[in-house]
Protein backbone atom coordinates (compact mmCIF):
# COMPACT_ATOMS: atom_id res chain seq x y z
CA UNK A 1 0.00 0.00 0.00
CA UNK A 2 1.30 3.46 -0.93
CA UNK A 3 2.35 5.77 1.90
CA UNK A 4 2.82 9.52 1.81
CA UNK A 5 6.25 10.51 3.05
CA UNK A 6 6.11 13.06 5.84
CA UNK A 7 9.45 14.77 5.37
CA UNK A 8 8.77 15.79 1.73
CA UNK A 9 5.03 16.23 1.30
CA UNK A 10 4.30 17.85 -2.04
CA UNK A 11 1.27 20.15 -2.13
CA UNK A 12 0.56 20.49 -5.85
CA UNK A 13 -1.45 23.65 -6.48
CA UNK A 14 -4.67 22.93 -4.58
CA UNK A 15 -3.63 19.67 -3.00
CA UNK A 16 -5.53 18.71 0.12
CA UNK A 17 -4.29 15.70 2.03
CA UNK A 18 -6.47 14.08 4.60
CA UNK A 19 -4.50 11.29 6.22
CA UNK A 20 -5.06 8.71 8.93
CA UNK A 21 -2.34 7.23 11.06
CA UNK A 22 -2.65 3.49 10.65
CA UNK A 23 -0.77 2.28 13.69
CA UNK A 24 -1.00 3.04 17.37
CA UNK A 25 0.92 5.83 19.06
CA UNK A 26 1.04 7.02 22.61
CA UNK A 27 -0.92 10.26 22.43
CA UNK A 28 -2.47 11.80 25.50
CA UNK A 29 -5.67 13.79 25.27
CA UNK A 30 -8.20 15.07 27.74
CA UNK A 31 -10.96 14.58 25.18
CA UNK A 32 -13.46 11.86 25.99
CA UNK A 33 -15.53 9.83 23.59
CA UNK A 34 -18.80 10.49 25.39
CA UNK A 35 -21.82 10.44 23.11
CA UNK A 36 -22.79 13.83 21.74
CA UNK A 37 -26.22 15.17 20.94
CA UNK A 38 -27.29 15.07 17.29
CA UNK A 39 -26.67 18.73 16.56
CA UNK A 40 -23.14 18.83 17.98
CA UNK A 41 -21.61 17.00 15.01
CA UNK A 42 -24.44 17.65 12.55
CA UNK A 43 -24.10 18.34 8.86
CA UNK A 44 -26.64 21.15 8.32
CA UNK A 45 -27.70 21.93 4.77
CA UNK A 46 -29.32 25.24 3.87
CA UNK A 47 -32.05 25.12 1.25
CA UNK A 48 -33.18 28.32 -0.45
CA UNK A 49 -36.65 26.99 -1.40
CA UNK A 50 -37.24 29.39 -4.27
CA UNK A 51 -34.19 28.04 -6.06
CA UNK A 52 -33.97 24.38 -5.04
CA UNK A 53 -36.54 22.44 -7.12
CA UNK A 54 -39.72 23.50 -8.95
CA UNK A 55 -42.41 20.80 -8.96
CA UNK A 56 -45.22 22.62 -10.80
CA UNK A 57 -43.51 24.37 -13.70
CA UNK A 58 -43.91 28.00 -12.62
CA UNK A 59 -40.17 28.67 -12.52
CA UNK A 60 -40.13 28.92 -8.72
CA UNK A 61 -38.94 26.25 -6.30
CA UNK A 62 -41.47 24.87 -3.83
CA UNK A 63 -42.09 22.45 -0.96
CA UNK A 64 -43.04 19.49 -3.14
CA UNK A 65 -39.85 20.05 -5.08
CA UNK A 66 -37.87 19.83 -1.85
CA UNK A 67 -39.73 16.68 -0.82
CA UNK A 68 -38.93 15.06 -4.16
CA UNK A 69 -35.21 15.60 -3.55
CA UNK A 70 -34.91 14.55 0.08
CA UNK A 71 -33.30 11.28 -0.96
CA UNK A 72 -30.49 13.32 -2.49
CA UNK A 73 -29.90 14.91 0.92
CA UNK A 74 -29.97 11.50 2.59
CA UNK A 75 -27.39 10.22 0.12
CA UNK A 76 -25.19 13.22 0.87
CA UNK A 77 -25.31 12.28 4.54
CA UNK A 78 -27.10 15.45 5.65
CA UNK A 79 -28.30 15.50 9.28
CA UNK A 80 -30.70 18.43 9.04
CA UNK A 81 -32.05 20.65 6.27
CA UNK A 82 -32.60 24.31 7.14
CA UNK A 83 -35.24 25.98 4.94
CA UNK A 84 -35.08 29.69 4.27
CA UNK A 85 -38.50 31.32 4.88
CA UNK A 86 -41.54 29.53 3.46
CA UNK A 87 -44.22 31.62 5.17
CA UNK A 88 -46.91 33.78 3.56
CA UNK A 89 -45.24 36.89 2.18
CA UNK A 90 -45.59 39.64 -0.45
CA UNK A 91 -42.03 38.56 -1.39
CA UNK A 92 -40.51 42.03 -1.24
CA UNK A 93 -37.47 40.37 0.39
CA UNK A 94 -38.37 36.87 -0.80
CA UNK A 95 -39.89 35.55 2.39
CA UNK A 96 -38.15 37.69 4.98
CA UNK A 97 -41.18 40.01 4.93
CA UNK A 98 -43.83 37.79 6.51
CA UNK A 99 -47.51 38.64 6.33
CA UNK A 100 -48.66 35.48 8.10
CA UNK A 101 -46.28 33.61 10.41
CA UNK A 102 -48.70 30.67 10.63
CA UNK A 103 -49.15 29.69 6.99
CA UNK A 104 -47.23 28.77 3.83
CA UNK A 105 -46.55 31.09 0.89
CA UNK A 106 -49.01 29.83 -1.80
CA UNK A 107 -46.38 29.66 -4.57
CA UNK A 108 -44.40 27.32 -2.30
CA UNK A 109 -47.35 25.08 -1.43
CA UNK A 110 -49.74 24.44 1.45
CA UNK A 111 -49.62 23.30 5.04
CA UNK A 112 -50.51 19.82 3.81
CA UNK A 113 -47.47 19.94 1.52
CA UNK A 114 -45.37 20.94 4.49
CA UNK A 115 -46.74 18.05 6.56
CA UNK A 116 -45.89 15.70 3.72
CA UNK A 117 -42.36 17.09 3.62
CA UNK A 118 -41.93 16.52 7.36
CA UNK A 119 -43.30 12.98 7.08
CA UNK A 120 -40.94 12.06 4.25
CA UNK A 121 -37.96 13.66 5.99
CA UNK A 122 -38.74 11.63 9.10
CA UNK A 123 -38.81 8.45 7.02
CA UNK A 124 -35.36 9.27 5.66
CA UNK A 125 -33.90 10.31 9.00
CA UNK A 126 -33.50 13.98 8.05
CA UNK A 127 -34.45 16.75 10.47
CA UNK A 128 -36.10 19.93 9.23
CA UNK A 129 -35.12 23.33 10.65
CA UNK A 130 -37.09 26.45 9.74
CA UNK A 131 -36.00 30.05 9.34
CA UNK A 132 -37.52 32.16 12.13
CA UNK A 133 -37.69 35.88 11.27
CA UNK A 134 -38.29 37.60 14.62
CA UNK A 135 -37.21 41.19 14.05
CA UNK A 136 -39.93 42.37 11.71
CA UNK A 137 -43.04 41.54 9.75
CA UNK A 138 -44.41 42.63 6.43
CA UNK A 139 -46.39 45.86 6.45
CA UNK A 140 -49.21 43.70 5.04
CA UNK A 141 -49.29 41.59 8.20
CA UNK A 142 -52.61 41.87 10.08
CA UNK A 143 -50.65 42.88 13.19
CA UNK A 144 -49.23 45.91 11.41
CA UNK A 145 -52.59 46.88 9.93
CA UNK A 146 -54.11 46.76 13.40
CA UNK A 147 -51.21 48.72 14.84
CA UNK A 148 -51.65 51.44 12.23
CA UNK A 149 -55.29 51.68 13.31
CA UNK A 150 -54.27 51.62 17.00
CA UNK A 151 -56.52 48.61 17.62
CA UNK A 152 -56.57 47.56 21.24
CA UNK A 153 -53.62 45.35 22.09
CA UNK A 154 -51.74 46.28 18.93
CA UNK A 155 -51.03 49.96 19.57
CA UNK A 156 -47.38 49.34 20.42
CA UNK A 157 -46.72 46.17 18.44
CA UNK A 158 -44.20 48.08 16.34
CA UNK A 159 -41.70 50.88 17.02
CA UNK A 160 -43.63 54.10 16.41
CA UNK A 161 -42.55 57.71 16.93
CA UNK A 162 -43.89 61.18 16.20
CA UNK A 163 -40.60 62.31 14.74
CA UNK A 164 -39.25 65.76 15.44
CA UNK A 165 -39.55 69.26 14.05
CA UNK A 166 -36.49 70.83 12.47
CA UNK A 167 -35.49 74.50 12.59
CA UNK A 168 -37.95 75.37 9.84
CA UNK A 169 -40.83 73.60 11.56
CA UNK A 170 -40.89 70.65 9.17
CA UNK A 171 -41.34 67.15 10.54
CA UNK A 172 -38.43 64.77 10.03
CA UNK A 173 -37.51 61.24 11.18
CA UNK A 174 -36.83 60.62 14.86
CA UNK A 175 -33.13 59.93 14.25
CA UNK A 176 -30.52 59.57 11.53
CA UNK A 177 -30.57 55.75 11.65
CA UNK A 178 -30.12 53.96 8.33
CA UNK A 179 -31.64 50.71 7.06
CA UNK A 180 -29.76 47.74 5.61
CA UNK A 181 -31.15 48.37 2.11
CA UNK A 182 -30.07 52.04 1.85
CA UNK A 183 -31.72 55.15 3.17
CA UNK A 184 -33.53 56.11 6.35
CA UNK A 185 -34.67 53.41 8.78
CA UNK A 186 -37.84 55.44 9.46
CA UNK A 187 -40.97 55.61 7.32
CA UNK A 188 -43.88 58.00 7.74
CA UNK A 189 -47.35 56.42 7.91
CA UNK A 190 -50.09 58.80 6.81
CA UNK A 191 -52.92 56.94 8.53
CA UNK A 192 -51.33 56.77 11.95
CA UNK A 193 -49.46 60.06 11.51
CA UNK A 194 -46.26 58.61 12.94
CA UNK A 195 -42.99 57.12 11.76
CA UNK A 196 -42.26 53.42 12.14
CA UNK A 197 -38.86 51.81 12.36
CA UNK A 198 -37.66 49.41 9.65
CA UNK A 199 -34.07 48.22 9.80
CA UNK A 200 -34.55 46.51 6.45
CA UNK A 201 -36.91 47.40 3.58
CA UNK A 202 -39.70 49.95 4.05
CA UNK A 203 -42.18 47.05 3.90
CA UNK A 204 -40.43 45.25 6.80
CA UNK A 205 -41.64 46.97 9.95
CA UNK A 206 -39.68 46.30 13.14
CA UNK A 207 -41.60 44.58 15.90
CA UNK A 208 -41.41 46.11 19.37
CA UNK A 209 -39.82 43.58 21.71
CA UNK A 210 -40.28 45.90 24.66
CA UNK A 211 -43.95 44.94 24.40
CA UNK A 212 -44.64 41.67 26.31
CA UNK A 213 -47.49 40.89 23.91
CA UNK A 214 -45.04 40.78 21.01
CA UNK A 215 -42.65 38.57 22.95
CA UNK A 216 -45.40 36.07 23.71
CA UNK A 217 -46.78 36.19 20.17
CA UNK A 218 -43.40 35.22 18.70
CA UNK A 219 -43.04 32.38 21.19
CA UNK A 220 -46.43 31.21 20.00
CA UNK A 221 -45.05 31.16 16.45
CA UNK A 222 -42.20 28.91 17.60
CA UNK A 223 -44.54 26.48 19.36
CA UNK A 224 -46.88 26.35 16.37
CA UNK A 225 -44.18 25.07 14.03
CA UNK A 226 -42.74 22.77 16.68
CA UNK A 227 -46.19 21.20 16.85
CA UNK A 228 -45.94 20.58 13.11
CA UNK A 229 -42.75 18.60 13.61
CA UNK A 230 -39.79 20.87 12.98
CA UNK A 231 -36.54 20.16 14.82
CA UNK A 232 -35.61 23.74 15.53
CA UNK A 233 -35.03 27.18 14.09
CA UNK A 234 -32.39 29.32 12.50
CA UNK A 235 -33.14 32.81 13.81
CA UNK A 236 -32.63 35.60 11.30
CA UNK A 237 -31.00 39.00 11.91
CA UNK A 238 -31.05 38.61 15.69
CA UNK A 239 -28.57 41.40 16.62
CA UNK A 240 -31.02 44.10 15.47
CA UNK A 241 -33.88 42.87 17.65
CA UNK A 242 -33.60 45.76 20.11
CA UNK A 243 -32.55 49.35 19.76
CA UNK A 244 -31.91 51.89 22.50
CA UNK A 245 -34.90 53.33 24.34
CA UNK A 246 -35.84 56.99 23.87
CA UNK A 247 -34.21 59.45 26.24
CA UNK A 248 -36.00 61.34 29.03
CA UNK A 249 -37.53 63.66 26.45
CA UNK A 250 -38.83 60.78 24.38
CA UNK A 251 -36.22 61.25 21.65
CA UNK A 252 -33.86 58.76 20.00
CA UNK A 253 -30.14 59.55 19.88
CA UNK A 254 -28.43 59.84 16.50
CA UNK A 255 -25.71 57.40 15.50
CA UNK A 256 -22.19 58.77 14.99
CA UNK A 257 -20.42 58.74 11.63
CA UNK A 258 -18.42 55.59 11.05
CA UNK A 259 -15.79 57.02 8.73
CA UNK A 260 -16.02 53.86 6.61
CA UNK A 261 -17.71 55.34 3.53
CA UNK A 262 -18.85 58.64 2.03
CA UNK A 263 -22.04 57.03 0.70
CA UNK A 264 -24.64 58.71 2.91
CA UNK A 265 -27.33 56.19 1.98
CA UNK A 266 -25.31 53.11 2.98
CA UNK A 267 -25.95 51.65 6.42
CA UNK A 268 -22.25 51.60 7.27
CA UNK A 269 -22.05 55.37 6.75
CA UNK A 270 -23.04 55.46 10.42
CA UNK A 271 -22.03 53.38 13.38
CA UNK A 272 -24.70 50.96 14.60
CA UNK A 273 -24.02 50.92 18.33
CA UNK A 274 -27.55 52.11 19.16
CA UNK A 275 -29.48 49.75 16.91
CA UNK A 276 -27.50 46.51 17.07
CA UNK A 277 -25.99 44.19 19.68
CA UNK A 278 -28.04 45.45 22.60
CA UNK A 279 -27.94 43.48 25.89
CA UNK A 280 -31.71 42.86 25.84
CA UNK A 281 -31.29 40.78 22.69
CA UNK A 282 -29.15 38.25 24.51
CA UNK A 283 -31.87 37.71 27.09
CA UNK A 284 -34.49 37.22 24.39
CA UNK A 285 -32.45 34.39 22.89
CA UNK A 286 -32.27 32.82 26.35
CA UNK A 287 -36.07 32.99 26.50
CA UNK A 288 -36.35 31.23 23.14
CA UNK A 289 -34.05 28.50 24.41
CA UNK A 290 -36.47 27.94 27.30
CA UNK A 291 -39.24 27.45 24.71
CA UNK A 292 -37.11 24.80 22.95
CA UNK A 293 -36.20 22.97 26.15
CA UNK A 294 -39.69 23.12 27.59
CA UNK A 295 -41.10 21.68 24.40
CA UNK A 296 -38.74 18.73 24.52
CA UNK A 297 -39.44 18.17 28.22
CA UNK A 298 -43.19 18.09 27.63
CA UNK A 299 -43.32 16.27 24.29
CA UNK A 300 -40.14 14.19 24.35
CA UNK A 301 -38.08 13.41 21.28
CA UNK A 302 -34.73 14.79 20.24
CA UNK A 303 -33.37 18.20 21.12
CA UNK A 304 -35.02 21.11 19.29
CA UNK A 305 -32.13 23.24 18.19
CA UNK A 306 -31.73 27.02 18.19
CA UNK A 307 -29.34 28.54 15.63
CA UNK A 308 -28.61 32.27 15.64
CA UNK A 309 -27.56 34.48 12.73
CA UNK A 310 -25.04 37.03 13.97
CA UNK A 311 -22.10 38.85 12.44
CA UNK A 312 -21.35 40.58 15.75
CA UNK A 313 -17.93 40.86 17.44
CA UNK A 314 -16.83 37.81 19.49
CA UNK A 315 -17.44 39.43 22.87
CA UNK A 316 -21.12 39.83 21.98
CA UNK A 317 -21.61 36.71 19.87
CA UNK A 318 -20.31 34.33 22.53
CA UNK A 319 -22.94 35.55 24.98
CA UNK A 320 -25.58 33.90 22.81
CA UNK A 321 -24.30 30.51 24.00
CA UNK A 322 -25.48 31.27 27.52
CA UNK A 323 -23.61 31.44 30.80
CA UNK A 324 -23.07 29.30 33.88
CA UNK A 325 -26.68 29.57 34.96
CA UNK A 326 -28.61 30.01 31.69
CA UNK A 327 -28.54 28.12 28.40
CA UNK A 328 -28.70 30.14 25.21
CA UNK A 329 -28.46 29.22 21.56
CA UNK A 330 -27.12 25.79 20.74
CA UNK A 331 -25.14 27.36 17.89
CA UNK A 332 -24.61 31.06 17.21
CA UNK A 333 -23.55 30.88 13.57
CA UNK A 334 -19.82 31.32 12.98
CA UNK A 335 -19.20 33.34 9.82
CA UNK A 336 -15.49 33.93 10.47
CA UNK A 337 -14.44 31.86 7.46
CA UNK A 338 -16.48 34.33 5.37
CA UNK A 339 -15.74 37.65 7.05
CA UNK A 340 -12.04 37.33 7.90
CA UNK A 341 -10.87 36.39 4.37
CA UNK A 342 -13.16 39.12 3.01
CA UNK A 343 -11.36 41.75 5.09
CA UNK A 344 -7.81 40.33 5.13
CA UNK A 345 -7.68 38.45 1.84
CA UNK A 346 -7.93 34.71 1.33
CA UNK A 347 -4.82 32.93 2.61
CA UNK A 348 -3.71 30.26 5.03
CA UNK A 349 -3.03 33.05 7.53
CA UNK A 350 -6.54 34.52 7.30
CA UNK A 351 -8.04 31.04 7.66
CA UNK A 352 -6.00 30.55 10.83
CA UNK A 353 -7.16 33.93 12.15
CA UNK A 354 -10.77 32.96 11.43
CA UNK A 355 -10.40 29.71 13.37
CA UNK A 356 -8.52 31.43 16.20
CA UNK A 357 -11.22 34.05 16.59
CA UNK A 358 -13.80 31.37 17.31
CA UNK A 359 -11.92 28.70 19.23
CA UNK A 360 -10.06 31.24 21.39
CA UNK A 361 -13.32 32.88 22.47
CA UNK A 362 -15.87 30.06 22.69
CA UNK A 363 -17.05 29.38 26.27
CA UNK A 364 -15.94 26.10 27.79
CA UNK A 365 -18.23 23.18 27.04
CA UNK A 366 -19.94 24.82 24.07
CA UNK A 367 -20.00 23.52 20.49
CA UNK A 368 -18.29 25.25 17.58
CA UNK A 369 -19.71 25.48 14.07
CA UNK A 370 -18.32 26.44 10.69
CA UNK A 371 -20.00 28.17 7.74
CA UNK A 372 -18.53 29.13 4.36
CA UNK A 373 -21.60 30.45 2.55
CA UNK A 374 -25.30 31.32 2.57
CA UNK A 375 -27.95 33.10 0.53
CA UNK A 376 -26.61 36.53 1.54
CA UNK A 377 -23.04 35.94 0.36
CA UNK A 378 -21.40 35.34 -2.98
CA UNK A 379 -20.92 31.62 -3.51
CA UNK A 380 -18.01 29.97 -1.72
CA UNK A 381 -16.39 28.69 -4.92
CA UNK A 382 -16.52 32.21 -6.37
CA UNK A 383 -15.02 33.81 -3.26
CA UNK A 384 -12.31 31.26 -2.52
CA UNK A 385 -11.77 30.09 -6.11
CA UNK A 386 -13.07 26.85 -7.59
CA UNK A 387 -9.70 25.17 -7.03
CA UNK A 388 -10.24 25.67 -3.29
CA UNK A 389 -13.84 24.43 -3.20
CA UNK A 390 -12.88 20.95 -1.97
CA UNK A 391 -10.46 22.38 0.56
CA UNK A 392 -13.08 24.59 2.19
CA UNK A 393 -15.75 21.87 2.16
CA UNK A 394 -13.29 19.53 3.86
CA UNK A 395 -12.15 22.16 6.33
CA UNK A 396 -15.59 22.78 7.84
CA UNK A 397 -15.95 19.04 8.38
CA UNK A 398 -12.47 18.51 9.81
CA UNK A 399 -12.73 21.28 12.41
CA UNK A 400 -14.55 20.39 15.65
CA UNK A 401 -18.30 20.85 15.95
CA UNK A 402 -21.16 21.24 13.47
CA UNK A 403 -20.85 22.34 9.86
CA UNK A 404 -23.21 24.11 7.47
CA UNK A 405 -23.42 23.69 3.69
CA UNK A 406 -25.33 26.11 1.48
CA UNK A 407 -27.04 24.37 -1.41
CA UNK A 408 -24.65 23.88 -4.31
CA UNK A 409 -21.41 24.13 -2.35
CA UNK A 410 -21.11 20.35 -2.59
CA UNK A 411 -21.02 20.76 -6.39
CA UNK A 412 -18.67 23.72 -6.53
CA UNK A 413 -21.46 25.93 -7.89
CA UNK A 414 -20.34 29.47 -8.67
CA UNK A 415 -22.16 32.81 -8.90
CA UNK A 416 -24.54 33.42 -11.73
CA UNK A 417 -24.30 36.63 -13.73
CA UNK A 418 -27.45 38.69 -13.19
CA UNK A 419 -28.16 41.75 -15.30
CA UNK A 420 -29.83 44.88 -13.93
CA UNK A 421 -32.97 43.91 -15.87
CA UNK A 422 -33.09 40.47 -14.20
CA UNK A 423 -32.22 41.72 -10.71
CA UNK A 424 -34.69 40.73 -7.99
CA UNK A 425 -32.90 41.43 -4.70
CA UNK A 426 -34.20 44.55 -2.91
CA UNK A 427 -30.71 45.28 -1.62
CA UNK A 428 -29.72 45.86 -5.26
CA UNK A 429 -33.03 47.23 -6.55
CA UNK A 430 -32.84 50.05 -3.98
CA UNK A 431 -29.61 51.24 -5.61
CA UNK A 432 -29.15 51.87 -9.34
CA UNK A 433 -27.82 50.29 -12.52
CA UNK A 434 -24.33 51.66 -11.97
CA UNK A 435 -23.73 50.28 -8.47
CA UNK A 436 -26.22 47.43 -7.99
CA UNK A 437 -23.56 44.72 -8.28
CA UNK A 438 -22.02 45.97 -5.02
CA UNK A 439 -25.22 45.05 -3.19
CA UNK A 440 -26.93 42.23 -5.06
CA UNK A 441 -27.32 38.80 -3.48
CA UNK A 442 -28.98 37.30 -6.56
CA UNK A 443 -25.81 35.64 -7.96
CA UNK A 444 -25.76 33.09 -5.11
CA UNK A 445 -29.51 32.44 -5.40
CA UNK A 446 -29.63 31.13 -8.97
CA UNK A 447 -31.48 27.82 -9.46
CA UNK A 448 -29.89 24.64 -8.19
CA UNK A 449 -28.20 22.62 -10.92
CA UNK A 450 -29.57 19.08 -11.06
CA UNK A 451 -28.77 18.09 -14.66
CA UNK A 452 -27.19 19.39 -17.85
CA UNK A 453 -30.62 19.56 -19.49
CA UNK A 454 -33.24 22.28 -19.82
CA UNK A 455 -33.14 24.74 -16.90
CA UNK A 456 -30.56 22.45 -15.25
CA UNK A 457 -33.41 20.12 -14.28
CA UNK A 458 -34.68 22.74 -11.85
CA UNK A 459 -37.91 23.58 -13.68
CA UNK A 460 -39.92 22.88 -16.83
CA UNK A 461 -40.94 26.55 -17.04
CA UNK A 462 -40.13 28.70 -20.06
CA UNK A 463 -38.35 31.09 -17.70
CA UNK A 464 -37.01 30.61 -14.18
CA UNK A 465 -37.34 33.32 -11.53
CA UNK A 466 -33.60 33.99 -11.82
CA UNK A 467 -31.40 33.01 -14.78
CA UNK A 468 -29.23 29.92 -14.46
CA UNK A 469 -25.50 30.15 -13.79
CA UNK A 470 -23.53 29.70 -17.01
CA UNK A 471 -21.69 26.53 -15.92
CA UNK A 472 -24.75 24.38 -15.25
CA UNK A 473 -24.02 21.96 -18.10
CA UNK A 474 -20.85 20.73 -16.40
CA UNK A 475 -21.48 21.61 -12.75
CA UNK A 476 -24.57 19.64 -11.78
CA UNK A 477 -25.63 16.63 -9.73
CA UNK A 478 -26.15 14.28 -12.66
CA UNK A 479 -22.74 14.90 -14.19
CA UNK A 480 -20.79 14.90 -10.94
CA UNK A 481 -22.53 11.84 -9.49
CA UNK A 482 -21.59 9.79 -12.55
CA UNK A 483 -17.96 10.97 -12.61
CA UNK A 484 -15.27 8.86 -11.01
CA UNK A 485 -14.06 11.92 -9.12
CA UNK A 486 -15.86 15.24 -8.67
CA UNK A 487 -16.57 17.88 -6.06
CA UNK A 488 -19.72 15.93 -5.21
CA UNK A 489 -18.05 12.54 -4.76
CA UNK A 490 -15.30 14.12 -2.65
CA UNK A 491 -17.91 15.89 -0.51
CA UNK A 492 -19.81 12.62 0.06
CA UNK A 493 -16.60 10.82 1.00
CA UNK A 494 -15.78 13.52 3.51
CA UNK A 495 -19.24 13.36 5.09
CA UNK A 496 -18.96 9.59 5.36
CA UNK A 497 -15.56 9.84 7.04
CA UNK A 498 -16.87 12.42 9.46
CA UNK A 499 -19.83 10.26 10.41
CA UNK A 500 -17.67 7.17 10.97
CA UNK A 501 -14.71 8.80 12.71
CA UNK A 502 -14.71 9.18 16.49
CA UNK A 503 -11.58 11.26 15.99
CA UNK A 504 -13.49 13.89 13.99
CA UNK A 505 -16.49 13.73 16.31
CA UNK A 506 -14.67 13.85 19.64
CA UNK A 507 -10.98 14.43 19.05
CA UNK A 508 -8.72 17.21 20.20
CA UNK A 509 -7.61 19.79 17.64
CA UNK A 510 -4.30 21.29 16.65
CA UNK A 511 -3.90 23.59 13.65
CA UNK A 512 -1.45 26.00 12.12
CA UNK A 513 0.21 27.44 9.02
CA UNK A 514 3.34 26.06 7.37
CA UNK A 515 5.20 28.68 5.40
CA UNK A 516 2.81 31.27 4.02
CA UNK A 517 0.21 29.24 2.16
CA UNK A 518 -0.36 25.82 3.71
CA UNK A 519 -2.98 25.32 6.42
CA UNK A 520 -2.86 22.15 8.50
CA UNK A 521 -5.31 20.64 11.00
CA UNK A 522 -4.66 17.61 13.19
CA UNK A 523 -7.49 15.85 14.98
CA UNK A 524 -6.59 13.10 17.42
CA UNK A 525 -7.79 10.80 20.19
CA UNK A 526 -5.72 8.76 22.58
CA UNK A 527 -6.91 5.41 21.23
CA UNK A 528 -7.93 6.24 17.68
CA UNK A 529 -6.35 7.33 14.40
CA UNK A 530 -4.99 10.75 13.70
CA UNK A 531 -6.72 12.76 11.01
CA UNK A 532 -4.45 15.23 9.23
CA UNK A 533 -5.81 17.87 6.85
CA UNK A 534 -3.39 19.76 4.62
CA UNK A 535 -4.44 22.50 2.19
CA UNK A 536 -2.26 24.58 -0.09
CA UNK A 537 -3.99 27.92 -0.72
CA UNK A 538 -1.20 29.25 -2.95
CA UNK A 539 -1.57 29.65 -6.68
CA UNK A 540 1.38 27.36 -7.34
CA UNK A 541 2.98 24.20 -6.00
CA UNK A 542 4.89 24.18 -2.73
CA UNK A 543 6.88 21.58 -0.82
CA UNK A 544 6.39 21.31 2.94
CA UNK A 545 7.45 19.07 5.78
CA UNK A 546 4.67 18.23 8.22
CA UNK A 547 7.32 17.86 10.92
CA UNK A 548 7.43 21.66 10.89
CA UNK A 549 3.86 21.51 12.13
CA UNK A 550 4.13 18.54 14.52
CA UNK A 551 7.43 16.84 15.24
CA UNK A 552 5.66 13.87 16.84
CA UNK A 553 4.04 12.70 13.63
CA UNK A 554 5.29 9.42 12.14
CA UNK A 555 7.22 9.38 8.88
CA UNK A 556 4.46 7.79 6.81
CA UNK A 557 0.75 8.53 6.52
CA UNK A 558 -2.06 6.99 4.51
CA UNK A 559 -3.86 9.29 2.07
CA UNK A 560 -7.62 8.88 2.45
CA UNK A 561 -9.29 11.79 0.59
CA UNK A 562 -7.82 14.30 -1.85
CA UNK A 563 -9.08 17.32 -3.76
CA UNK A 564 -10.13 17.21 -7.39
CA UNK A 565 -6.92 18.93 -8.47
CA UNK A 566 -4.58 16.59 -6.59
CA UNK A 567 -2.51 14.11 -8.60
CA UNK A 568 -1.72 11.99 -5.54
CA UNK A 569 -3.29 8.57 -5.13
CA UNK A 570 -5.27 7.40 -2.15
CA UNK A 571 -3.62 4.73 -0.04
Amino acid sequence: MQRTELNRLWAISTLIILAKLTWSCNITSATTTASKDWWQTAQFYQIYPRSFKDSDGDGIGDLNGITSKLEYLRDLGITAAWLSPIFTSPMVDFGYDISDFFDIQPEYGTLDDFRALIARANELGIKIVLDFVPNHSSDENAWFVKSVSRDKGYEDYYVWHDGKLNATGQREPPSNWLQAFRGSAWQWNEVRQQYYLHQFAVQQADLNYRNPLVVEQMKRVLRYWLDLGVSGFRCDAVPVLFEIEPDANGQYTDEELSGLTEDTEARNYLKSDLIEDRPETIDMVYQWRVVMDDYQRIHGGDTRVLLIETYSPPAYTMQFYGNRSVSGAHLPFNFNLITVPASKGFSAGSIKTAVDNWLDNIPAGRTANWVIGNHDQRRAASRYGTKNADAMNMLVMVLPGASVTYQGEELGMTDGEISWEDTQDPAACNSNQDIYEQFTRDPSRTPFQWTSGTNAGFSTAAKTWLPLAADYQTVNVETEASAQRSHLTIYKSMVALRKSSLTLQNGSTKYGVIGENVFVVKRYLSVNDFIIFVANFASSSVTVSLSDFDKNLPTQLKLVIRSLQSDKAEG
